[in-house]
């Protein structure tokens, strides 16, 4: 791949501003200001006091400036020729390039061989206007994105549950003030770092607790009496929840007053969880039943029917990356309820939102099934209200389309007697799927049978150096724009420099496709100008921006306000930081109970795959990789993917601290190397997934979906484990 070194930009471009970092969603606020030309950024980084960091940063955020001078960013387009290799173009190459490949591509197979992949980083104005151009310009209802790897069980369950998807309904700062909090698969102290510091409280009154298959970073906090640490058997998260709930309800630790007047389907859940007594749950997740008693006593003593401050259940990837995702995220908020902790102050249950701009992302139009404000694609009415924004009939626009595993398997697929055939082009917007997918040779395979693959990028990934088109485009510091944090906090991003080179936002890049493609709708390419038809869009929706603009943000920063919570339904409305106090966003405005019940991974342990096989991201690198990994200082702390495996394992297998293991799966295998630690169950192995090639842990995973939520199963699956000789073999 042909790339232009950057341009660094003069010291006389570079502007104060006051923004939040480019990596994930608690949205760190941090200054940016011109740097000494001999640092590594053309910017300083400095911290600022904002509600969910308080003036801290993570290492990602530290230093990342330095991204913004990588040596090989992407600064003008780039076409591959006939020498099989990708070249630079000016834009009015590369653009026709897309539209007369298009143009011939929709006339033979139609509107839906063409597919778009968007991302949740992108801002609300870039995942809105992406949303919009797939529906009304290429007319087509494949459209996904990569937070359907990262929030889609946990939005189906509290969608179902609750009425309404927000991850935290309620602020971070909460937290602090309760004598229990109980974090299911979430890692904050390497995801989050600067979150830690409101759990210090609880910490402090000894009640965290912390579920996972490792002693994480997080897990750790729960020692010297200070909280516990539950370490399941991998994939039978579900089963103790259940038990949990079995607990509760046994004991009389209900908060039947709460149940009666805000939920229904009790009945239903008491006689579902009868089954799962803390003894029989003990022989299927390995914990202790004695541990399942002490915690679901603690959770209810601090409950406000136990007299307590309040608890909170939280949960992240590692319980809702799972065929049976959203089955354990309801089952999480059945244990909520039974407490009567949802909708009260200082107490609930919320989904920690992993990307940056996860939570706006999936609000506005990138899902295969959602129109913008949350609204279901389906609806009638809502079909009829974004239409009436858009300037389009509302029978123009397309239905659901597939969520994101079923949409890139499909991918050059010929047609077939039982289903049709796939698409035959792709856009890709802000994602990495050759890494960050599933399964990961397969999507390999489904780009190479594509006829066209566009990608928009600012570096060249792994996604990035097999499409057809690059288009650069615009980083973090060098864009307007908002994002909303894991809070449902909608907040501006600000820039600071010009972009190198010939690079565009995709706003431009879209609204110049939409001209030449023929487009009768119009897209405006100022960021405040999407943002205020993006709030007409959202108007009457779940997610309701009506009353939020640009200027209202910048207004509320420069008063040190917190930035707003939606639903914003009016210029005068201040936001609604805890939505469900009065009632939940049900037609009755009851909580719905919901009975599941536990069953094991798709891809269990057998002979020939005896080891559990877990994923996780580390502290110095993030998603894919394809940033952090060109951040110097992270890449030397972490410059290659590691297998964690207790010793008692390597030793049973002949497995050497540091030296290389092949991991085999069904579906592929990789290398890396050993790391022993006695943080993780014996019958376990930890990889990260934020590395390519051979250690691309994302080559072994399961693609079996969670039938609700679409969610791969990523965080279990079972492999095989040896050591690779100096030949290469094992």
């Amino acid at each position: 791949m042909s790339t232009t070194t950057a341009q660094v930009a003069p010291v006389a471009d570079v502007t104060s501003a006051a923004t939040h970092c480019p990596y994930c969603a608690l949205q760190c606020a941090m200054v940016l200001n011109p740097a000494d030309p001999a640092a590594t950024g053309p910017v300083s980084v400095q911290p600022r006091q904002f509600p969910t960091n308080a003036g801290g940063l993570c290492q990602k955020g530290w230093t990342s400036s330095e991204l913004l001078r990588t040596p090989d960013r992407i600064t003008t387009p780039l076409l591959r020729g006939a020498d099989g290799q990708l070249h630079p173009a000016s834009w009015d190459q590369a653009l026709d390039t897309i539209v007369v490949r298009l143009a011939r591509l929709q006339a033979e197979s139609g509107p839906e061989t063409v597919a778009v992949f968007g991302g949740g980083g992108l801002t609300n104005e870039k995942a809105y206007t992406l949303g919009k151009f797939a529906r009304t310009v290429l007319r087509t209802p494949n459209i996904d994105y990569n937070g359907r790897f990262c929030m889609s069980s946990a939005a189906a369950a509290t969608n179902r549950a609750l009425g309404l998807d927000r991850g935290l309904p309620f602020p971070l700062t909460d937290l602090a003030g309760a004598d229990a909090v109980m974090l299911l698969g979430s890692n904050l102290a390497e995801t989050m770092p600067p979150s830690v510091q409101h759990l210090a409280p609880v910490r402090a009154r000894g009640g965290l607790v912390v579920m996972d298959p490792r002693r994480s970073r997080t897990a750790a906090l729960t020692e010297d009496r200070q909280g516990m640490h539950l370490q399941p058997v991998p994939g039978t998260d579900l089963a103790v929840l259940l038990a949990l709930t079995h607990i509760v309800i046994a004991e009389n630790l209900i908060d039947s007053v709460y149940l009666d007047e805000r939920t229904s389907g009790f009945e239903t859940v008491r006689r579902s969880v009868a089954a799962w007594w803390p003894e029989r749950a003990e022989t299927v997740c390995g914990v202790p039943a004695a541990q399942l008693r002490r915690v679901a006593r603690q959770l209810a003593a601090a409950s406000p029917a136990g007299g307590g401050r309040g608890a909170y259940l939280l949960t992240g990837r590692g319980v809702e990356q799972s065929s049976q995702g959203t089955a354990t995220v309801t089952a999480t908020i059945n244990l909520a309820l039974v407490l009567g902790l949802p909708g009260r102050i200082g107490s609930g249950y919320g989904a920690i939102t992993g990307q940056g701009n996860g939570q706006g992302g999936r609000e506005h139009g990138q899902k295969a099934d959602q129109l913008p404000g949350y609204r279901s694609i389906t609806d009638p009415a809502a079909r009829a209200h974004v239409a009436a924004v858009w300037g389009v009939a509302p029978e123009t626009i397309p239905g659901p389309g597939r969520p994101a595993v079923e949409l890139l398997s499909s991918l050059g697929r010929p047609a077939t007697a039982d289903q049709p055939a796939g698409p035959r082009a792709l856009f890709v917007h802000g994602a990495n799927v050759l890494v960050s997918a599933p399964n990961s040779g397969r999507v390999a395979g489904a780009l190479d049978r594509l006829d066209l693959l566009v990608v928009c990028d600012f570096v060249p990934s792994e996604t990035a150096s097999r499409a057809d088109v690059v288009l650069p485009v615009t980083q973090w510091a060098e864009e307007e724009g908002t994002m909303t944090s894991l809070e449902g906090r909608v907040i501006r991003r600000r820039q600071a420099l010009p972009a190198p080179g010939q690079a565009r936002s995709e706003l431009w890049i879209l609204a110049e496709l939409g001209r030449r493609l023929g487009a009768q709708v119009a897209f405006a390419t100022e960021p405040a100008d999407v943002f205020d038809e993006l709030a007409r869009a959202s108007a009457g929706g779940v997610a309701d921006y009506t009353g939020l603009s640009h200027a209202r943000l910048d207004d509320d920063e420069a008063a040190s306000g917190p930035g707003f919570y939606w639903p914003v339904p009016a210029a005068d409305h201040p936001g609604t930081p805890r939505p469900f106090q009065d009632r939940f966003a049900t037609p009755d405005g009851r909580a719905r109970m919901v009975a599941v019940n536990h069953h094991a991974p798709v891809d269990d342990v057998r002979p020939g795959a005896p080891i559990y096989l877990v994923t996780g991201r580390v502290l110095q690198h993030y998603q894919s990789g394809a940033q952090t990994r060109r951040v110097a200082d992270l890449n030397r702390i972490v410059p290659e993917p590691v297998v964690e495996l207790h010793p008692l394992l390597a030793s049973r297998l002949g497995i050497e601290n540091g030296a290389e293991v092949r991991l085999r799966s069904a579906r592929g295998e990789a290398v890396a190397r050993a790391r022993w630690s006695d943080d993780i169950r014996p019958d376990t192995v930890f990889m990260p997934f934020h590395f390519a090639g051979t250690g691309s842990v994302n080559l072994l995973t399961s693609d079996a979906t969670d039938p609700i939520s679409g969610m791969p199963e990523f965080k279990v699956c079972a492999v095989d484990l040896s050591p690779v000789t100096d030949g290469g073999q094992p």
